[in-house]
């Protein structure tokens, strides 16, 4: 199964539409996860519209529309891995440690917030996953989202991808 992680796409403040090369991953995924900051309540329909499976969370910077319509916390199973999502997981420090112990029956944590991509591992086995951001890449080379191929109840590929600037 093709999964795609995106996170902090913040429509329409910091690019006018999405990237097309991020929008031909949502039509060819076989599920996509957002962790948050949508900003925009017409960016949560595009997705909706285009994924086969959409798992979301809302951010900080999402307001009570998109609030109404997602879930701080999602959890999911996608070919036998178990994620949860969530936006924010506090300062880089301990976050392993930390995160480990607020999601002890994942298997798989996607988050957002920082627009800095994350790969670790924490030392329960819990996969930490950041895809950054496809329309803002901070202090960032490239902007940025992630495919994850999940077979038989484990990762087998993870790829973080980078992109040219967006409109």
């Amino acid at each position: 199964m093709r999964i795609l992680l995106t996170t902090d796409t913040h429509l329409p403040k910091r690019a006018k539409v999405l990237p097309g090369r991020l929008l031909s991953e949502i039509d060819a995924a076989d599920a996509v996860v957002h962790a948050g900051d949508w900003v925009d309540v017409a960016t949560l329909d595009l997705f909706e519209a285009r994924a086969r499976q959409l798992v979301g969370v809302y951010g900080n910077n999402d307001g009570p529309a998109l609030r109404a319509r997602l879930p701080e916390v999602a959890r999911v199973e996608l070919a036998g891995v178990r994620f949860a999502v969530v936006h924010e997981t506090g300062a880089a420090t301990g976050r392993e440690r930390r995160c480990a112990a607020r999601f002890p029956d994942a298997d798989v944590l996607v988050f957002g917030h920082s627009h800095i991509p994350w790969d670790t591992t924490a030392e329960t086995g819990l996969r930490l996953l950041n895809p950054g951001s496809p329309t803002d890449r901070r202090r960032q080379p490239r902007h940025t989202y992630m495919t994850v191929t999940a077979d038989a109840g484990r990762l087998v590929d993870v790829e973080l991808h980078g992109l040219d600037r967006p409109a």
